[in-house]
């Protein structure tokens, strides 16, 4: 019943990632929200007249409805941005879903790399991608990528070469396998972790929907490395959020008569770090070089844990960077008296420790 009015409010027309959350911050869950009367709606912050009549109408039930129906006839599940499995590294990007569909097993925390590039990738190319993705995937890092053709299959199969997790972020329903010669590696990924995508079951792929696809890639993802790329593609897209998120970008130089290998040489221009052996990635990340069954690469840094509303409106602020409590409070739309409360249970959770200075920063 729950899945039933979190789809149907995220299916209110005008209700973004944005709006979802203040919403819930103000009434705790989507079911109260969509039986709020008129006047406390309109109090929230952002919230117009044409989303409180889509709300009163109630003709997101029809969808909602359908769409659990066909929940309930597969093996997706819907994991919330309040749940312990949803991965944290989400909060630190400006509009994290509210909820993502995910076929597969997802992990609140875990070391995670990008690895995106050209759908029409040369044979280098595709070699490179398997080779740096099998030896990270060896390393207990989880690969992210696209499952799209060329060096995202590249990537995802190495992964599983090397017996590790790998995680595919889709620009469709995860009900839709796209490109359809990738069926086994869809069924493969499920068990060797995961596809995810923030659509609707039956979303085509449509190309308005990959551009947004790529900033949960590199928001799942510590770094970006991308494997030839033109000089306009979707992988700089991906590199463009890195850089906005905070993340390391890799690229792999490439032949400079190429026109696949414009995008990686230009961002090694521009400040990517060049990567020509896994040792180059291997060496930024915590715990250095160690192998798979030694490394505390593979364990998460902290226990998983579930969040309020309240409290995910403080842990995405301070999941950008550590904050005095005082802007914390005039930055949310909390008072002082939950701001302190929150933080308290944050703090007993392990999601939160208090700094010096009353300053507060995720764990």
């Amino acid at each position: 019943m729950d899945n039933l009015y979190w789809i149907g409010l995220k299916a209110v027309s005008g209700v973004g990632n944005v709006a979802f959350r203040r919403l819930l911050e103000c009434f705790d869950t989507p079911e109260a929200v969509l039986k709020a009367s008129s006047d406390s709606l309109e109090v929230v912050r952002g919230i117009t007249p044409a989303i409180i009549d889509g709300i009163k109408k109630g003709e997101w039930r029809r969808f909602a409805e359908e769409e659990c129906r066909r929940l309930n006839s597969t093996s997706v599940k819907l994991v919330t941005y309040l749940s312990s499995d949803y991965p944290k590294s989400l909060f630190e990007i400006h509009d994290p879903p509210p909820f993502l569909y995910v076929k597969g097993k997802i992990r609140s925390r875990e070391l995670s790399i990008a690895i995106v590039g050209s759908r029409r990738a040369t044979s280098y190319g595709l070699m490179t991608t398997g080779k740096l993705a099998e030896a990270l995937a060896a390393n207990g890092v989880c690969i992210v990528s696209g499952l799209a053709r060329g060096v995202d299959t590249a990537a995802h199969k190495g992964a599983i070469n090397a017996g590790g997790r790998t995680i595919g972020v889709l620009g469709c329903g995860v009900d839709n396998v796209y490109p359809p010669e990738n069926r086994l590696l869809f069924e493969q990924m499920e068990e060797s972790g995961c596809v995810v995508s923030e659509f609707p079951l039956g979303t085509q792929p449509l190309a308005e929907n990959f551009p947004r696809r790529n900033r949960i890639i590199s928001g799942l993802s510590r770094a970006v490395l991308v494997v030839e790329a033109a000089e306009k593609s979707g992988s700089l897209i991906t590199a463009k959020y890195a850089l906005e998120h905070g993340r390391d970008v890799y690229a792999v130089p490439g032949n400079i008569s190429f026109a696949t290998s414009r995008g990686c040489n230009r961002l090694i221009k521009e400040g990517a770090k060049l990567v020509d052996c896994v040792e180059d990635i291997l060496e930024d990340l915590p715990g250095g070089e160690l192998s798979f069954l030694d490394s505390p690469l593979f364990q998460p840094q902290s226990r998983s844990f579930s969040l309020t509303p309240k409290e995910a409106a403080i842990y995405e602020l301070l999941a950008r960077s550590p904050l005095h409590i005082d802007d914390i409070i005039s930055q949310t739309e909390l008072t002082a008296g939950e701001v302190s409360s929150m933080l308290l249970h944050l703090e007993l959770k392990g999601a939160v420790t208090s700094l010096p200075g009353t300053h507060y920063a995720v764990v």
